[in-house]
């Protein structure tokens, strides 16, 4: 039987391994003339052989470690999907960056333990960066050397940072809402996908507030906000498992702030 208990250690280390195999699979392609796909009907939503590439790799490795796990794919869906424990996996977040030759995109992997996020990494293989947490602990290995992660101090809206990667992403009423808290911050910047979720946790940025998520674009994330000592919900303050309207913040008053606000 698959194991629920998750040993930081071992898996921590497999992460680090995935993120190895996805690098080889991925650089070779990042700015070079590869062929987009598009999955999207309607509206353009970008895959390569990156992509692809990536995740066969990940799911390889996956099945020969822990051949009772599931697995949860972007790109290969889902296999195994009533184990105990569940890996979820965006291998490119952020193919529009990087088709764009822009290195603000990252491998996701992550751990469901009985149903809850338990351990989460995201790679930027182009940098070398590499941000892991396990819901109480969130560290660093990259330039500059490992150390642990950890949020900041933002209280109030009109000092946070907030992030989003695209306001088009929103429906019409999501817009609004969303619009009635970028005009509140500092500052307000778009595009950076997963690595925006990154810089809350290293204590850069103080929110993210997006929609239309889907499960491998958050879940492995939040075991690293968490870990840093940030808060990840659903728009209603709920877990946000599986995807949907999401706000990520380093504070938890700042957080409330947020939630008070797109509710109007």
């Amino acid at each position: 039987m698959s194991r629920a208990f998750v040993h930081d250690g071992e898996e921590a280390t497999f992460l680090g391994q995935l993120a190895d195999l996805a690098t080889a699979a991925i650089l070779p392609h990042f700015r070079s003339r590869v062929v987009v796909d598009s999955k999207g009907v309607g509206r353009f939503d970008p895959v390569t052989v990156a992509d692809r590439d990536a995740e066969q790799v990940i799911r390889a490795a996956i099945a020969a470690r822990y051949p009772d796990d599931g697995v949860l794919g972007e790109e290969f869906g889902t296999t195994n999907s009533h184990a105990d424990r569940v890996w979820v996996i965006d291998p490119i977040d952020g193919t529009r960056s990087f088709i764009a030759g822009l290195p603000v995109w990252g491998v996701l992997v992550g751990l469901l333990a009985g149903g809850r996020p338990a351990i989460g990494m995201m790679a930027q293989p182009f940098t070398g960066e590499r941000f892991f947490g396990n819901g109480t602990r969130a560290w660093f290995t990259g330039p500059g050397g490992p150390r642990d992660l950890s949020v900041r101090p933002c209280a109030s809206l009109d000092e946070a940072v907030l992030f989003t990667t695209a306001p088009d992403l929103f429906k019409a009423d999501e817009r609004t809402s969303y619009e009635r808290v970028e005009k509140r911050v500092r500052l307000a910047r778009y595009g950076a996908d997963c690595y925006a979720y990154c810089m809350v946790a290293a204590g850069f940025v103080d929110a993210v507030v997006e929609a239309g998520l889907q499960t491998y674009d958050i879940v492995p994330l939040i075991p690293v906000i968490e870990g840093a000592g940030g808060r990840v919900t659903d728009w209603d303050g709920n877990p946000p498992l599986t995807g949907g309207q999401v706000v990520a913040s380093g504070d938890a008053r700042l957080h409330d702030r947020i939630l008070d606000v797109l509710r109007g």
